[in-house]
């Protein structure tokens, strides 16, 4: 089995049976410039705690897996160099290595189960990028959430994707996808992504609940939340729709493409919007980490 190394605050969480809620890592060394990227994990783990919860931030660490980071681990991520960003297929390879590595969705989901923690709060998920047809460019992130269950917290998927093509992969996978307290799927900066969303919960507890549910059917899998942005920090749909097609040509010009192009397109959008894409980014973390901790309450009290 492997080795992982709990912090001592995760540690005494599970030892007690409190709620925990995994963090990824990525956001810390390639969202955000040092040390924003630190003060922005220490937001969202207190965010966590306000609300009755745990953090517990995943990361690979000179290839030790560590569920947890202390300050000096948050504060070392947060500035190291040629660090590996993780997915699936390279989870074990950076173990295996000895490489220091900030997990994914696809990674941090993997992670949190070996963990025994189920729940999961992040940004935005990967998808189906545009173009897809062509390139075949699919995040692992979906055919994760088809076979680890975990709950993934988000504010959707990015507006930068295919979103009708990332809502078709996941109901071919079996995923559910949940909007929570409103009936269309949100797009991260946005509230409304223009698309229903397949399914609607309006409480902690019912999500919870549905949690347990697949669990006890042997289904596999986790569930996915879309948690509309607050709406005094999104930017509308219509707005962000011109900022993304605007990027997106950008890209094309500069000749930008494969695992360069989201970066790209995540730089050009907060230039474009005048930093106004990275506050909204900030507040809608914090806001999804508050409802991931209320579900591991409630999946809490249900053991």
């Amino acid at each position: 089995m492997i080795d992982i190394h709990y912090s001592d605050e995760v540690q005494i969480a599970k030892l007690d049976g409190a709620p925990l809620v995994a963090l990824e890592s990525t956001i810390i060394t390639h969202g955000m410039p040092f040390p924003q990227n630190v003060e922005t994990a220490r937001r969202v783990e207190a965010e966590i705690r306000a609300t009755g919860a745990i953090p517990a931030t995943i990361a690979v660490l000179g290839g030790a897996l560590h569920v947890g980071l202390s300050d000096g681990d948050l504060d070392a991520l947060g500035q190291a160099k040629d660090v590996m960003k993780l997915s699936r297929a390279d989870l074990p390879v950076a173990i295996a290595s000895g490489r220091t590595g900030a997990t994914t969705v696809a990674a941090t989901m993997i992670a949190a189960h070996l963990a025994g923690i189920e729940v999961f709060a992040t940004g935005g998920i990967g998808g189906v990028h545009r173009g897809a047809e062509q390139s075949f460019d699919i995040s692992a992130d979906l055919r994760e959430l088809a076979l680890t269950p975990v709950t993934v917290v988000s504010a959707g998927a990015k507006a930068i994707l295919d979103l009708p093509k990332t809502l078709e992969v996941l109901e071919t996978y079996g995923v559910p996808v949940i909007a929570y307290g409103q009936d269309p799927l949100p797009a991260f900066w946005s509230r409304d992504s223009g698309l229903m969303s397949p399914l609607r919960m309006d409480t902690a507890h019912q999500i919870a609940a549905a949690q347990r549910l697949r669990a006890e059917m042997g289904l596999s899998g986790g569930q996915l939340v879309g948690n509309p942005i607050p709406a005094a920090a999104e930017i509308p749909l219509a707005e962000m729709q011109d900022v993304v097609a605007r990027a997106l040509q950008s890209a094309d010009a500069e000749g930008v493409s494969g695992k360069h192009v989201t970066p790209y397109l995540l730089d050009r959008i907060f230039k474009i919007t005048q930093g106004r894409s990275l506050e909204a980014n900030i507040e809608l973390v914090l806001n999804n980490a508050r409802l991931a901790a209320e579900i591991a309450k409630e999946l809490s009290k249900m053991r």
